[in-house]
């Protein structure tokens, strides 16, 4: 995998550089749509609508016309219909439903408005760009983890796979990596929930259930994201179970690097949202005005580029989130945690 670092020097290097060789002046105005999923997982509402929009106001002058659909498809749906009607030149769309949203993208082609895939794939669909992360490296990843981690610990239980949202096709991708990993670990999967929703409450739910039927013998809890985390969580401490098991994750919410420092979570999946948000910018400027985009592998046709990841745990902390300052230490470190973070040498 190509270190997040070099990722984003050569995105800098290449398809930046282009992207910036001309702004549309002040006088010519046009409108950008971005449509995310929910605001159930932080990252939308707290890294990328304001990166996104943060970069398009420094590429010129545009209206960014945002809309998040609170996990509902019919919801967005509506939201995209209102965005084209407005006169939008380009939509960048997170879906909340992969194939549903091939509507979507089929009635923006109809008014010739260029569809971006946001961090998520619309297979079926004629899109411009697709930009997002390696879904299935990302599953391998936060799998492999896991796994070293019980294997150090002698661990000899099963592991509980809390998945994504079945509608999500990131989470298909997540799966499949985590499972190429676990399935010949030697630790076998006690069972498994795809999340609807990606809901924690669903999650949360769902993994007391199986506290009850497996009551001892959960080594370690795969969960896709954060979120689901947080809820798988909340069911082991309600449970009052000890040891905890290890517990995967993914978006390094504050919420989980916090869950790590108090080690109620392992390790999360740290993406560089902020590269994510500004190519995505970069690439509507590019269709606003006319222009060819390109990206670094083409996936289904379309052109595309995927980013780095990388995995955090208490020892990466301060190497990772900190150092790339998405979140400071005294943001981490507040009262609650302020005794977890000494002992962990964060400071």
């Amino acid at each position: 995998m190509i270190p997040r670092r070099w990722v984003a020097t050569l995105i800098t290097a290449g398809l930046v550089a282009t992207a910036l060789a001309g702004c549309v002046p002040a006088d010519s105005r046009v409108k950008i749509a971005l449509l995310l999923p929910d605001a159930k997982t932080a990252r939308y509402e707290t890294f990328d609508k304001p990166y996104f929009t943060d970069r398009i106001n420094q590429l010129g002058d545009f209206e960014v016309l945002y809309s998040n659909a609170d996990q509902d498809a019919s919801k967005q749906q509506s939201q995209a219909e209102a965005a084209l009607a407005s006169g939008v030149s380009v939509l960048v769309l997170d879906p909340v439903d992969g194939a549903a949203s091939v509507s979507i993208v089929a009635a923006a082609n109809a008014q010739n408005v260029p569809v971006i895939a946001y961090d998520r794939f619309i297979s079926g669909g004629d899109l411009a760009f697709y930009v997002s992360f390696d879904n299935e490296n990302i599953g391998r990843l936060q799998a492999a983890a896991l796994i070293a981690k019980l294997d150090d610990d002698g661990a000899e239980g099963g592991i509980l796979m809390v998945n994504g949202s079945p509608t999500d096709n990131n989470a298909a991708g997540f799966k499949t990596g985590a499972h190429s990993v676990i399935d010949d670990s030697g630790y076998p999967v006690l069972a498994e929930f795809d999340t609807p929703d990606w809901s924690p409450d669903k999650a949360q739910d769902w993994v007391a259930s199986q506290i009850t039927q497996f009551s001892g013998g959960i080594s370690a809890i795969y969960a896709a994201n954060d979120g689901t985390a947080s809820g798988a969580i909340a069911a082991l401490h309600a449970a009052n179970v000890s040891p905890s098991p290890v517990v995967s994750g993914q978006d390094a919410e504050l919420a989980a690097i916090q869950r790590i420092v108090t080690g109620d979570q392992y390790m999360t999946i740290y993406k560089d949202i902020k590269q994510e948000a500004e190519v995505a910018a970069e690439m509507a400027v590019r269709l606003a005005r006319g222009d060819d985009v390109t990206g670094q592998i083409v996936i289904e046709g379309t052109q595309s580029t995927l980013l780095g990841a990388e995995i955090v745990t208490l020892d990466t902390i301060m190497d990772t989130v900190v150092a790339d300052g998405v979140y400071s230490v005294e943001e981490i470190c507040t009262r609650e945690y302020a005794a977890a973070c000494d002992a962990a040498g964060i400071r």
